[in-house]
């Protein structure tokens, strides 16, 4: 399997990849399979049924919202968010839905789209569509599965997959493990973001790689300068207050000063500005996942700002190492709170910008996987508990609490020589079977954990259904 840059930093809207993004694009993929196949005009009603994860977080993850936008022809990186909650409340308030923006159908929320708790078998996050006619006969009918990070997989695509696994493009370095990584460094005389680039170069342009990288940092810097600057509580019903402007004006306030850990204050602005983007669903960047969205960038520019000699030029390599990095744990085990827990989305981007930061501080590729390995083992066991279902608390101070703990990791690496006891290889081997281990209820279904055992007076919110 190869696992582009591209396919783990996408630009799209908050508040989840799994349960947002994913399924935006899953309702717009059946609306545009009814054009192509001509059945656009016989259509009258849709119906929808989300599963598992997805039936039981969806309203605080607006997983309703997204397939009512996707159905309507809106993709995640282009949907004008300032725009969906107006056009949401037009479908609920005339139960009409205009599919790709040209044929108007019944689609009342309350009704024609319902949340279940029951799970189908290949992935908790699973949604089916279905279109029918006048007559109320099924038109065409489709199961998608947001199996994380945005991906998405139909039913035939899953059967497929099972009999005939796909055999990747060619690109001059495969690798599926961190160990063939490391040998391939060693052997080519390549970092791991040179390694990384070459591969890209092979799927595309140089020029496009060149520009997609750069497009993907100058959307993470918009993010952070929004969350910084937007005021208010986030949307929900928890009512949480932003805290980000607050935090920016106090550390814009200060003058020198010589607290030995003030710029890991500035790693918590810049963590909390991206996950409260993401909560108010705004734009951002998933890496590897909207609920993990805020460490890399975190990261990232703390890099730029407070490592000697750091460079613009750095940051197209930092997504590249972790985009190495992220490759491994999408390939051997999985990036979906919903299947392996917050270990898998926390957990794989604090270890994805340990790595990167590792390399762009001048770590060898050892040392590279020392630093992601360091950052995963101290995740490991990471349940995914929102509160309310919504991706607010904890996750929010998830995330800068992993984006430290990966400057932590980076900077023990970098003070050895790369040779270590437990492999990165064994660490996302035993994330995976700890996932496989976990208890349903600490994944991502609200059901377990601080979504229970928090104040009763926030857990029994009434949230909206879109």
């Amino acid at each position: 399997m190869t696992v582009s840059a591209f396919d783990l930093f996408k630009i799209g809207i908050g508040p989840s990849s799994s349960h947002t993004v994913g399924p935006m694009r899953a309702a717009r993929r059946f609306a545009l399979a009814l054009r192509a196949g001509g059945r656009l005009g016989e259509v009258a009603t849709v119906r929808v049924d989300l599963y598992g994860s997805l039936g039981a977080t969806g309203r605080g993850h607006g997983t309703d919202r997204a397939v009512l936008l996707g159905l309507m022809g809106e993709t995640p990186e282009e949907v004008d968010t300032g725009s969906v909650a107006e056009r949401v409340a037009e479908v609920r308030g005339s139960g009409t839905l205009r599919l790709l923006g040209e044929r108007a159908v019944q689609l009342r929320p309350s009704e024609e789209l319902r949340f279940l708790r029951e799970a189908l078998p290949y992935h908790p996050n699973a949604l089916r569509l279905e279109a029918l006619d006048a007559r109320g006969e099924v038109v065409s009918g489709r199961t998608y599965y947001s199996v994380g990070g945005g991906f998405v997989l139909d039913e035939e695509e899953v059967a497929a997959a099972r009999a005939h696994p796909a055999v990747p493009p060619p690109v001059p370095h495969p690798f599926t493990t961190a160990a063939e990584l490391l040998q391939r460094c060693r052997r080519a005389g390549l970092s791991v973001s040179a390694l990384m680039l070459a591969n890209e170069r092979a799927l595309r342009p140089g020029a496009d790689v060149q520009a997609g990288l750069v497009r993907i940092w100058n959307a993470m810097q918009a993010c952070v300068a929004r969350g910084c600057e937007t005021e208010g509580a986030l949307p929900g019903g928890l009512h949480v207050p932003r805290r980000a402007p607050r935090l920016a004006a106090q550390l814009r306030a200060r003058h020198g000063g010589d607290d030995p850990l003030g710029a890991l204050d500035w790693v918590t602005l810049w963590a909390l500005a991206v996950n409260e983007e993401n909560a108010a669903g705004g734009r951002v960047v998933t890496a590897p996942t909207n609920g993990a969205a805020g460490i890399v960038p975190a990261v990232m520019h703390f890099h730029r700002r407070f490592s000697p000699g750091a460079r613009d030029e750095d940051m197209p390599r930092f997504i590249l190492a972790a985009a190495a990095i992220g490759a491994l744990y999408k390939t051997n085990a999985s990036i979906s709170g919903a299947e392996v827990g917050c270990q898998g989305e926390v957990g794989s981007a604090c270890s994805m910008a340990a790595g990167a930061l590792c390399e762009v501080m001048g770590g060898t590729a050892e040392q590279v996987e020392n630093a992601a390995e360091i950052a995963m083992e101290h995740n490991l066991g990471l349940t995914c508990d929102p509160i309310g279902g919504l991706v607010q608390i904890p996750c929010i101070e998830r995330n800068a609490m992993a984006a430290v703990k990966a400057i932590h990791a980076a900077r023990m690496a970098l003070q050895g020589d790369g040779r270590h006891f437990v492999s990165l290889d064994a660490v996302i081997a035993t994330m995976r079977e700890t996932g496989a281990d976990m208890k349903s209820k600490y994944k991502e279904t609200a059901r377990g954990g601080l979504a229970v055992h928090a104040d009763a007076g926030l857990v029994s919110v009434g949230l909206p259904e879109c």
